[in-house]
């Protein structure tokens, strides 16, 4: 099976065309890929009016995924989730966008509502989250809100977390619908899920869009990302992606990470994935057998995911980071609590082994008493969009109780909100704040 995209580019390679267009390096060896980094030229089609070889890899990977259509971001899913807002303001016109969400969003979903002019109903757990990665939030809870609610546009979750934790999407979306909600997902660290021997992709469970960070989990290069849309998507979803995409992202994609989205996908269609992933799948759990059989204590519902709690084990997440990468192992994130990582079809049998070996070393201790604040509502005081372009100034933490939040702060990772754009700084969040390691925030 071929893969358009890249077999385009090497062909243009192997032509030898004189390069009197972009980018400057004009196919010549510096990092080494230069030669694959090309431009829009006469036949490399166009990202956002797709009619040729993009159009075919877009139609080869969204069959993969069971889509009714899948667009490449070359820009993460950051793009995707900012066009999935983007579509349904097109969708409902003049009224202004009324979004119904758990408040563990990505700084994303922040930069798109205040593009937007969005206005936020934030969902918050029954009981206090420890950290800002998760936010628990029962379908019972949703069901409520959008019944008590008749003004919201659409319904945003995020699934899986940073800490592997997932919805249960199959619920909320028949909820969603059955309230004439449309449901959005950012399932930008599970776009494997599709791939599984149970299918739990939320294009599977019921969502009407839903973006994947290939990158994430997918051999694919950083920045590489997708947008789904279902059979069931209103047409006007469609009708408008790819102009609403284009709002958000470069005129200059770049086509090395086109050209790896597109070898994904002849993986993705061949089926060579799926067997990959069924034996990744069962090497991360016999590592975590083999880790938990030491006393160490995990959490999440990922398949590809360890993620360890580090505090229940008698270590800080920064502490126990260090010392794994002290053993040669970088992990995808640490916090005071939780130590996270993330694994890939190219990791080896030889990889968990040194990972496991690894926390042998290391005695479980007892428990820390850490208590992470969590997420917790806060009075708005401004939209976030006039809150964001008010003049604005930097202060200390300690300084800016009482006072109004001008620009989002989050920590990175995991890109998580720790205060919003028009929220009033309480003494509760620059106790987050100072957890998260932030010192100083701009407010109006």
């Amino acid at each position: 099976m071929s893969a358009p995209i890249n077999d385009f580019v090497k062909r243009y390679i192997q032509s030898r065309t004189v390069r009197f267009h972009m980018p400057g390096h004009k196919g010549c060896s510096f990092h080494g890929c230069e030669a694959y980094d090309i431009t829009e030229v006469k036949g490399a089609d166009y990202l956002y009016q797709p009619q040729g070889i993009i159009a075919q890899s877009r139609e080869r990977t969204a069959a993969a995924f069971k889509a009714a259509k899948t667009m490449f971001s070359t820009e993460g899913s950051s793009q995707c989730i900012k066009t999935m807002l983007g579509i349904v303001k097109k969708t409902i016109g003049d009224k202004r966008l009324r979004i119904a969400a758990p408040r563990n969003v990505h700084k994303a979903f922040i930069d798109g509502c205040i593009l937007l002019d969005a206005d936020v109903v934030w969902l918050y757990p029954s009981k206090p989250s420890q950290g800002i990665c998760s936010c628990d939030i029962t379908p019972a809870q949703i069901e409520k809100l959008l019944s008590d609610d008749k003004d919201i546009d659409c319904l945003y979750i995020t699934s899986p977390d940073y800490l592997g934790n997932i919805a249960d999407i199959k619920s909320i979306a028949d909820i969603s619908h059955k309230a004439g909600v449309p449901l959005l997902v950012d399932n930008a660290h599970g776009a494997y899920m599709a791939f599984l021997e149970e299918n739990t992709h939320p294009m599977a469970l019921g969502a009407d869009m839903c973006c994947d960070s290939a990158h994430k989990t997918l051999p694919c290069y950083t920045g590489g990302a997708y947008l789904h849309f279902s059979y069931s998507a209103p047409d006007s979803f469609t009708e408008n992606a790819e102009n609403i995409m284009s709002m958000f992202g470069s005129t200059s994609p770049s086509y090395l990470i086109l050209q790896s989205l597109d070898l994904c996908g002849e993986m993705l269609a061949e089926g060579t994935f799926t067997e990959k992933l069924a034996q990744s799948t069962a090497m991360v759990k016999s590592c975590k057998e083999r880790i938990g059989k030491l006393g160490w204590i995990f959490c999440g519902q990922e398949k590809m995911k360890i993620t360890v709690c580090a505090a229940k084990c008698g270590y800080t997440g920064f502490e126990l980071g260090d010392k794994l990468r002290g053993a040669g192992i970088e992990p995808e994130y640490c916090d005071e609590q939780y130590v996270v990582l993330m694994a890939g079809i190219s990791n080896t049998q030889e990889d968990f082994d040194k990972l496991a070996d690894a926390f042998e070393k290391l005695p479980v201790k007892k428990a820390l008493d850490v208590q992470t604040p969590g997420l917790l509502p806060a009075e708005k005081r401004l939209s976030m969009r006039k809150a964001a372009f008010s003049p604005s100034q930097s202060v200390d933490i300690q300084s800016a109780v009482g006072r109004v939040c001008a620009l989002t702060v989050t920590g990175c990772q995991p890109s998580v909100p720790v205060t919003v754009s028009g929220e009033v700084i309480s003494e509760d969040s620059v106790k987050l704040l100072e957890a998260c390691g932030i010192r100083k925030i701009n407010v109006i």
